[in-house]
């Protein structure tokens, strides 16, 4: 990814040359091709950008959250993870498992 050294606003390439996003600034840099071949590209996600929406899925050994209490069952003690899985301004989401009954919920900040 690049910058613009005029603005910040990232660069979009057209052809060889990088061009500002920013309708106001409008700048070109030519494209840096050594920092482009440092880019890697995967087909897959790796698993630890995967949320564990499963029902099977394991969250033993994750943290445990005591300020919660189930639904389910009333038990005041939670495993949890947390995610970003809105823009980056906005809080990320908890996803809870219940210790005692395993009853899964988000949370949000």
């Amino acid at each position: 990814m690049q910058f613009c050294d005029a603005c910040g606003s990232i660069m979009v390439s057209n052809g060889g040359t990088m061009v500002c996003t920013n309708d106001d600034c409008g700048a070109e840099n030519d494209r840096d091709e050594e920092r482009a071949a440092q880019f890697i590209s995967t087909e897959k996600q790796s698993d630890d950008e995967l949320i564990e929406t499963e029902e099977g899925a394991a969250f033993e050994g994750k943290p445990t959250a005591k300020d919660v209490i189930c639904d389910n069952c009333g038990h005041g003690e939670a495993w949890y993870t947390i995610k970003q899985t809105a823009s980056a301004d906005e809080p990320p989401t908890r996803f809870f498992k219940c210790k005692e009954c395993g009853r899964r919920w988000r949370g949000y900040n």
